[in-house]
């Protein structure tokens, strides 16, 4: 009998720790810079148990006008969990040839992104931010143009990744987003 409610006792304790444990995805371990400041943060200490959406962005391609999706899905689900992640990257045809603090004001000026923007990167295999490492060490692939998304979970793991071709809303991404929250 005493065994038996020492053991009910330590799962009646367990259940609320297991509940509570915020153990990092490996994934999202990481420090990174704001755009244009010098706020480090870490991926996991600032977006832990959200969805989050992770596009590498810039200001002077065909897809740059994808902000204003990507703006409108942020600014409709952030209250449920979803974030969006923006990380610029001059990675392609040149297409983000400006400083951080030029990419932030044609950001906010042109298109009103509140969602964080994050430090000016290289996204290309042999070059890539840790970030992108990982993502296609978890089985994405690199990005092959701006604007490629990916969509990990609340636990942090790589869900989807999506073509710069595909819309940020209305279509598969923002369902997979409402599957998410």
């Amino acid at each position: 009998m005493k065994n038996t409610l020492l053991m009910l006792s330590l799962a009646a304790v367990s259940a609320p720790l297991a509940a509570d444990d915020k153990t990092c995805s490996p994934l999202l371990d990481l420090d990174v810079r704001r755009l244009a400041g010098e706020e480090v943060v870490n991926l996991c200490e600032a977006y832990q148990g959200q969805v989050i959406l992770i596009v590498n962005t810039a200001s002077k391609c065909g897809f740059t006008p994808q902000y204003e999706g990507l703006e409108a899905l942020y600014r409709q689900y952030k209250d449920r969990g979803l974030v969006v992640l923006g990380f610029p990257s001059n990675d392609f045809a040149g297409q983000e040839p400006g400083s951080e603090e030029e990419i932030q004001t044609f950001c906010r000026l042109t298109y009103s992104v509140e969602f964080p923007m994050i430090e000016k990167v290289s996204v290309k295999k042999g070059g890539a931010a840790p970030l992108f490492e990982r993502l296609a060490a978890a089985g994405a692939p690199y990005p092959k143009w701006n604007f490629y998304k990916y969509l990990i979970d609340r636990q942090g793991n790589l869900v989807d990744h999506y073509i710069s071709t595909t819309s940020p809303q209305g279509g598969k991404i923002e369902k997979a987003i409402n599957k998410l929250l």
